[in-house]
């Protein structure tokens, strides 16, 4: 079992596919001859050609919108959008026609939307977004959110044999920064199943992306307390009996991610163990996120707006000692 980055268990997945299937397809800006922005689809256009590795224009409406026509046709497209931010030009496509098709006309819509989001490495206000949130308010979409290479490689296999829109979360930050022993071949990684990345009993941490490795980080020891980390993994289908599990084990919450407070993922996670768990809870459940301003450009100020490993650790400490 070789030993990669999460960068290169996203094209090793996205080739096994390709090389299975020849409906599946990928299309976006500068995937082709020059690799995409990351070099994810780097020698694919040599490999599958143009008929399979589409360069298109800088359009992300007419990406999406062309990916839901040659779904419902029977292809299986992979788009990417170069930066996640980006997909707010081609949020029309994808909420009000991929999403709804199959409840409005029984039209299954087999298609991926690659997002590589999230901040960490200066990107600025336009290219540093977290927008899972958008989505999870959207009937009909999946939404995925790996955090390791195995689960990268798995969730992309899963999410292309999916016969529903699939939003595929890949944080950049992770690229090169996280390895992981990956499993040659096809594989898929279930969705709707979350991962405990660390056994705990006295305090559960909930997580998903990029925040998972620093949660892990934060909670390697807090006074010797015993601190369980989750790993959503897939944000929608959420594992919900998951969650209450752990919390039911453990009786105290920190929900921690990089996108904005409001209405996101923390908010439902919260109210799901309000509703369901809260007479297991030995205290209030604790939300650590960015505030709801713009990933600054400047380094020192995106680490001030971006949740740290300090962040992580003085809420579980003050929480333990509820």
């Amino acid at each position: 079992m070789p030993e990669i980055t999460y960068l290169e268990a996203i094209s090793d997945g996205l080739r096994e596919e390709m090389r299975r299937d020849e409906s599946v397809f990928c299309m976006g800006e500068d995937i082709g001859e020059f690799g995409g922005a990351f070099k994810v689809t780097d020698g694919f256009f040599e490999e599958f050609g143009a008929d399979r590795v589409w360069d298109t224009p800088l359009a992300e409406n007419a990406i999406v919108g062309a990916a839901v026509g040659a779904a419902v046709e029977g292809l299986r497209p992979v788009c990417e959008m170069q930066f996640a931010d980006f997909i707010a030009c081609g949020f029309d496509q994808l909420v009000n026609v991929a999403g709804k098709m199959y409840y409005r006309q029984g039209l299954a819509v087999p298609m991926v939307v690659r997002l590589p989001s999230g901040g960490g490495f200066s990107g600025g206000p336009f290219h540093s977004q977290n927008p899972e949130a958008w989505f999870l308010q959207s009937p009909g979409l999946k939404v995925v959110a790996p955090s390791t290479a195995e689960d990268a490689k798995g969730l992309l296999a899963s999410a292309i044999r999916d016969p529903n829109p699939v939003l595929y979360l890949e944080h950049k930050n992770l690229y090169r920064r996280v390895k992981g022993d990956v499993p040659e071949g096809r594989y898929e990684t279930p969705m709707g199943e979350l991962r405990v990345a660390r056994e705990g009993t006295d305090l559960t941490v909930v997580s998903y992306g990029a925040m998972v490795h620093t949660a892990l980080e934060a909670t390697e020891d807090i006074d010797g307390a015993s601190i369980e980390v989750l790993d959503l993994r897939t944000l929608c289908p959420l594992d919900r009996d998951g969650i209450l599990e752990s919390v039911r084990k453990t009786s105290k919450v920190v929900v921690l991610h990089e996108a904005t407070r409001s209405c996101g993922v923390g908010a439902e996670v919260s109210s799901l163990i309000a509703e369901e768990a809260f007479e297991d809870l030995d205290g209030p459940v604790v939300r650590v996120t960015a505030p709801d301003v713009p990933i600054p450009f400047s380094p020192p100020l995106e680490r001030a707006v971006l949740p740290q490993v300090d962040d992580v650790r003085k809420a579980c400490h003050d929480l333990l000692a509820y």
